[in-house]
């Protein structure tokens, strides 16, 4: 009989109800994987959509979620290097044969996981478990979004709608790395001060001034911004069209708030408005997060950590969006 871990399990679609806390046995390492003892993993927005259930993307039940994973080699399975073993990593979150953990299969909550070698990517010596687990979905989707697709540079006006989550935040601390002049958009004054922290150069309130597009013409000196971050969807399109600048870059990576949106097409052709779309992160992105964050260039976002029977409040705190940065759970 296989030895046990805890874990914290989505048995079905609803609310953080159906995250029930419990023992399951623990895996065993298959061809050409590797047992990973878990120290940190980090939740994202996607653990809401999966504990929800997204429409025609169904969830095989039970499910253990949790997309971002840091912790140490413990087992090499057959056909993998032995050297492995007693390495610190972070996991790569996207399947070899596609999926995300904890959507398509088990993710982090959980005290060990078993998965494809090649998901295994080592941790430089100087960065801890926590900030490894904060990196791969939202800092690897934003680092690839901004400089891969984006081709941000210093100098540009760069607005970032929902600012203050996971994505939105790592977008600010990228953008103001890469020398922008950054607009961030949030929901209170005190994310907003957090993010004026964090080096925003302008705070727009969007639950103040729900036209933000009007605060943000203003603050950009009625020339609009360059590149424009909109992560958000719904009813947020031609509000942001209106922002652009002449020549601007929308960039979108997800629609936490809606998948259809409307666009005014006057806007497209009248200010030669691009609209580019990322579509996740490569390994070669969290290697680089990685790197940022060992030079001392990066330090990820953590204001909430939680031990693992209590990994059901994140995702709370993510779904109210009552969070700012990353939430990290350690078993």
């Amino acid at each position: 009989m296989n030895a046990s871990m805890n874990v914290v399990a989505l048995h079905a679609h609803g609310g953080v109800e159906q995250l029930r806390f419990e023992q399951w046995d623990r895996p065993v390492p298959g061809e050409g994987q590797a047992l990973v003892e878990i120290r940190a993993c980090g939740l994202n927005y996607m653990d809401v959509f999966v504990m929800h259930g997204m429409p025609d993307m169904p969830t095989k039940m039970p499910r253990i979620p949790g997309g971002d994973i840091a912790g140490i080699v413990r087992e090499a399975g057959p056909g993998v290097d032995a050297a492995w073993v007693g390495k610190r990593v972070v996991l790569f979150p996207r399947f070899p044969t596609g999926g995300v953990l904890g959507e398509n299969g088990n993710g982090g909550l959980c005290e060990f996981i078993a998965v494809d070698q090649r998901q295994l990517i080592e941790i430089p010596d100087n960065v801890g478990f926590e900030e490894a687990a904060a990196l791969p979905i939202a800092y690897g989707t934003s680092h690839r979004m901004l400089f891969t697709r984006g081709r941000i540079t210093a100098g540009e006006k760069v607005l970032i709608l929902g600012a203050s989550g996971g994505v939105g935040v790592s977008c600010l601390q990228f953008a103001k790395m890469a020398g922008c002049e950054v607009f961030a958009c949030t929901s209170s004054e005190e994310k907003g001060r957090k993010l004026k922290e964090l080096g925003a150069d302008h705070i727009i309130n969007y639950v103040e001034t729900p036209e933000f597009s009007r605060a943000v013409w203003a603050a950009s000196g009625k020339k609009g911004v360059d590149v424009a971050v909109n992560f958000t969807g719904g009813d947020t399109w031609i509000q942001t069209q209106r922002c652009m600048a002449v020549g601007g870059r929308i960039l979108t990576c997800g629609s936490t708030a809606g998948h259809l949106s409307s666009i005014d097409v006057r806007f497209l052709w009248h200010r030669e408005t691009e609209i580019i779309g990322s579509r996740a992160y490569v390994p070669d992105d969290i290697v680089a997060c990685l790197e940022h964050v060992a030079s001392g260039r990066l330090k990820p976002v953590m204001e909430t950590r939680l031990p693992l029977e209590r990994a059901a409040e994140g995702v709370a705190l993510l779904e109210e969006r009552r969070i700012f940065g990353k939430v990290i759970v350690t078993p």
